[in-house]
């Protein structure tokens, strides 16, 4: 390959982008990140310090005094606080609950993109999911995607995953915490959830899982051979 590869992959809450996103950069053979757990423990960073959500300086400063590290020598990668793996305390309720708003935050928004960038410096061919991925970070990204799902559909795949760690919920108020975390992310002023110009869009609510990442798997190599034919030098 003669220069990076970047695929990006956005879209809101419930779509399954983490999953999906972890077992295509594994067929691709590329890296993947995984960038909502980045904000993820940036709000278990507020929440250990007691900083309120609502303080974007404070969370700053917070984050400036400690080493958030995507850990790639594991598969998926894991992120680590300060040496500390957080990969799992990072899905809590409580880091949840305030992620939207620590991540409104212009400070802590403009750390993030500085970090993931420099990700993508040191890792030539990368698969990237968040929600502002080919808007904001990687606008120029040789394919970029919105992968989306119905709301009830969204909210019913994270009832089953919490029932699956033993946790009891209502879909009712999984349903109101997606429409509200969708208007929360939509809405903000800075890196806003919003389909990206020219990105390949995937509705996945009437898709299982393997469909999914056989889609998305060739929408990437279609979108690469493309550009390939176009302009040389890009493969997965």
């Amino acid at each position: 390959m003669s220069r990076s590869v970047i695929v990006t992959i956005d879209g809101p809450a419930g779509t399954g982008k983490s999953s999906a996103s972890a077992l295509l950069a594994e067929r691709l053979g590329f890296d993947m990140l995984d960038t909502g757990a980045m904000y993820r423990a940036v709000a278990l960073l507020a929440l250990e310090a007691g900083i309120a959500a609502g303080d974007g300086a404070l969370i700053a400063a917070a984050l400036d005094r400690s080493v958030l590290q995507v850990d790639f020598s594991t598969q998926p990668p894991i992120i680590r606080i300060d040496g500390r793996d957080v990969h799992i305390r990072i899905r809590d309720t409580d880091v949840t609950s305030i992620v939207s708003q620590v991540a409104s935050h212009r400070e802590v928004r403009q750390r993030m993109v500085e970090a993931q960038r420099h990700v993508a410096l040191t890792h030539a061919r990368l698969v990237t999911e968040g929600r502002d991925q080919g808007t904001v970070v990687f606008p120029d990204a040789a394919v970029r995607i919105w992968l989306d799902a119905r709301p009830e559909v969204r909210a019913h795949r994270r009832a089953e995953e919490l029932r699956a760690q033993g946790i009891d919920v209502d879909d009712a108020a999984v349903l109101r915490d997606i429409a509200n975390r969708d208007s929360s992310d939509r809405g903000r002023s800075e890196g806003p959830l919003r389909q990206p110009v020219g990105a390949v869009v995937l509705d996945t609510s009437d898709l299982s899982f393997a469909e999914v990442v056989d889609r998305l798997e060739a929408i990437v190599r279609e979108c690469l051979a493309a550009a390939k034919a176009r302009c040389g030098g890009v493969s997965a």
